[in-house]
């Protein structure tokens, strides 16, 4: 039997009260000890039986914390990754992990050089229409992909008060939304030859980057990941063509919202995801709806649990996440100087 790993959230805004408490708390193998807030009558009001600690270096400190999950604003995520490692936990960070690559590279090395376990928390790899889209391309459904649209778009006019829809570091879709499509574009098709990106801000009195549009170019296809905040349609998320079929899919994965409207992970109907796509057959041109995977946020940290105690290798690594911040900082590259960025 191996003794549950003792978790710490550093943040308890929406990523670290709706997707990594309740996530970690449903999780084998896994105990959340505490968060690290400024708010502790908040984290009471929703955990009353966990601890509060008023900084992280608090956290760092505690014998007793084995992991710590880094939930704060992107800005911050460096500094607080370096000080968790040197204190001898392991550590989780929220997506897009670092500002950049030099900053990432500073992690990964302190990781090694402290013998720490180090991952990026890329939930959406176990959305159910994504793993549905796995499933088909590895069955060869489509043929070899010639073109690949990963979308991301939603309805949002007003520009919100807080850190990621303001001028800063870190802020816009393109680190929120973008670091989802990259991790996906790379864990299907590996690192492209050349990123162009067109990054916008197209909200009136938005602050951020609220638009984006890039193009990935791969030896033999393209892949394209886009999003928009001002998309009241039934958003687009895949559209993939093959030799053989092309595979339509709209709608988003049902994790998300459960979470926000105060869902149990586990719980009935957790995961399903109820809005089919569709394969058109190119040579028949008939079509087919396709039965979703299901979906489980869990497995993320279904994977943490089994790779520190041993029994597996670790599913996000920092190599992965290298080459998706390749790929973000390609796209300010080509977005800056109006050309493509070329990867080696």
């Amino acid at each position: 039997m191996h003794s549950p790993i003792r978790t710490v959230i550093i943040g308890f805004g929406l990523v670290g009260r709706v997707f990594h408490a309740p996530l970690i708390r449903h999780t084998d193998g896994m105990t959340l000890k505490g968060v690290v807030s400024s708010r502790p009558d908040d984290v009471h009001r929703e955990l009353p039986d966990i601890d509060v600690y008023a900084s992280p270096d608090q956290a760092f400190r505690d014998p007793d914390v084995d992991l710590i999950v880094i939930a704060s604003p992107n800005d911050t995520h460096t500094s607080l990754a370096m000080a968790a490692l040197q204190a001898g936990k392991h550590v989780v960070i929220d997506k897009p992990v670092s500002l950049d690559g030099e900053e990432l590279e500073h992690i990964t090395a302190c990781a090694r050089h402290h013998d720490r376990v180090f991952s990026v928390f890329q939930n959406r790899r176990w959305d159910a229409d994504f793993l549905t889209l796995k499933g088909l391309l590895e069955a060869g459904r489509l043929g070899e992909v010639t073109r690949c649209h990963l979308h991301f778009d939603r309805f949002r006019p007003e520009v919100r008060d807080r850190w990621r829809e303001r001028p800063g570091p870190g802020s816009g879709a393109w680190y929120d939304l973008g670091s989802h499509l990259a991790d996906q574009a790379v864990t299907l098709f590996g690192t492209p030859r050349g990123v162009y990106a067109d990054l916008a801000t197209l909200r009136p009195n938005g602050g951020a980057v609220d638009y984006f549009h890039v193009l990935l170019r791969y030896d033999h296809h393209r892949v394209v990941l886009s999003s928009h905040a001002l998309s009241a349609h039934d958003g687009l998320r895949y559209a993939i063509d093959g030799t053989r079929a092309s595979w339509i899919k709209h709608g988003i994965d049902t994790q998300e919202q459960t979470l926000r409207d105060g869902g149990t992970p586990g719980q009935p109907g957790w995961g399903e995801d109820p809005q089919r796509g569709v394969l058109y057959q190119g040579d028949t041109g008939e079509s087919e709806s396709i039965d979703n995977a299901r979906g489980d946020y869990r497995a993320y940290y279904d994977n943490i649990v089994a790779h520190l105690q041993g029994e597996a290798e670790l599913a996000v690594t920092p190599e992965q996440a290298r080459e998706v911040m390749r790929v973000i900082d390609a796209a300010h590259e080509s977005c800056a100087t109006r050309c493509e960025v070329v990867l080696d």
